[in-house]
This record gives structure tokens, sequence and C-alpha cells, in this order.
């Protein structure tokens, strides 16, 4: 029996939009500091999923459970516990670093004080500490990308859900930014990472396959190109799309 902490979990989870369904009976569960893929084509369901699991939509039916409180009846404090990133919109581009930082931290209840000391420690991380005044719409797209993700755990989060995360951006960046999601899960958080790069699948602990709403395949990249019989996650994917086909 596995003893390690669950942190989400979810059971039979349905979504609907009237007679359409995005989410078709998804049961899987994620450990504590684990690096947890999604993976699926464009409108395999993944981001509708990654919304109710954020307490931004709830389900049609199922038991859904982020960092111990129910999507359902908690999602107040599901967003206390976790950070989020999206490809599309993650930080305001009319502020500055500095802005960013201090208005998302100023969300997520910090204390002045800890903003002031946290953001000199992650701006020299970051390479960043001489640009805290530039306006995030003059920042090149990777580092916009690892700025919007250090903003994400800036608080410590117990889960971090990223969205397509790497999405425009070159190989190297996004190398670089796998580094930066390794040594989040080093420290213990749990990084939950929806892609469509199925590439990105071998630098995950475990991964999910989805298929028009419904999950087709769950484990390791190891132990899903083995039971497949596959060289890589691509080859596996091509295979189970085309069993439903």
């Amino acid at each position: 029996m596995d003893s390690r902490e669950v942190v989400i979990e979810a059971r039979d989870m349905v979504k609907r939009f009237g007679s359409f369904t995005a989410n078709d009976r998804l049961n899987f569960h994620v450990y504590r500091g684990e690096i947890f893929g999604l993976l699926g084509a464009n409108g395999a369901g993944k981001t509708t999923a990654l919304k109710i699991l954020c307490g931004l939509s709830k389900p049609t039916s199922g038991e859904i459970r982020v960092a111990g409180y129910s999507v359902r009846h908690n999602p107040n404090q599901i967003k206390r516990n976790i950070g989020y990133m999206s490809q599309k919109f993650s930080l305001y581009e009319d502020l500055t670093i500095l802005e960013n930082i201090r208005f998302f931290a100023g969300i997520y209840g910090m204390r002045r004080r800890e903003i002031r000391k946290r953001s000199a420690t992650m701006l020299k991380k970051l390479g960043l500490e001489h640009a805290a005044g530039r306006l995030i719409a003059d920042l090149p797209t990777g580092w916009r990308q690892k700025l919007a993700f250090s903003i994400a755990i800036f608080h410590d989060p117990q889960i971090v859900f990223l969205d397509e995360p790497t999405g425009g951006v070159d190989p190297i960046t996004r190398r670089q930014f796998w580094e930066m999601i390794y040594e989040a899960a080093s420290r213990g958080i749990t990084v939950f990472v929806t892609t469509h790069y199925m590439d990105e699948a071998e630098y995950c602990d475990r991964v999910t396959i989805m298929t028009d709403g419904q999950i087709m395949a769950i484990g390791s990249p190891a132990e899903l190109k083995s039971a497949y019989k596959a060289e890589s996650i691509d080859e596996v994917f091509r295979m189970l799309a085309r069993n439903i086909e």
C-alpha cells in the first residue's frame, strides 16, 4: 500500500455543458511533491478539468478533493492553498514586474514585510533585480513565463496548477522552465501541469493521457511505454487515439 500523501483526488468527475460532456467520469489521484501531467490534444478536456480542480468551476457530478477540501463545498479554501499559471493570462502587461509581484502576493494574503523580503530574493534568483521597474509588456515571452511561474509559487502553495505553461517558448526556455518545476517539486510543492506537448510527459513523475474527455491511460512514462511497447509517449498517444476512432 502506498503511504504517500494524496493531495488531489478525483472520483467519477463529470462536467457537462448542455449535451456536451467535457469530462467523462475521470478518476485519478496525485501525491504531495509529485509532478503530474495531464496530456491531450487541444479540446481533450484538460483545461475544463483544471478549472474544476482550482475551484473555478463546479463539476456536474463526482467527488473531488484538493488540498483536503471539497471543490464543491470549499472552493475558497482551495484557492488559498494553490497557485495557478495560465499560458493565455498570468501577469498584467501594463504593470511592472514588482507591481505584479505585490498585486498577486496581496491576493494571497501575504504581509508587506514578507512580500518585500521574498521579492528581493526571487528577483535576484531570476537575474531581474535591476529590472523590477520594467513593464511586463517589455519582457521576452520566456522571461514572462519564468516570472509568472515564480509568482504562482511565491506564497509557497501546496499545489501549483500550470495550464499549458510552455506554449510559444523556444526549446531552451522550455527546458529551463522545467528545471524550475523540478526545484519546486523538490521543496514539496505538487505540480499539476496540462500540456499538448507529448515530449514533456517524459519530465513528469506520472502522466494521464486524455482523449475526447476521457482518461485513456495513467502511469509513469516508463510504465506507459512498456505497456504499449512504444518508444515515446507520443507513440502511446497515437495508439490510444487510433483505438477510439
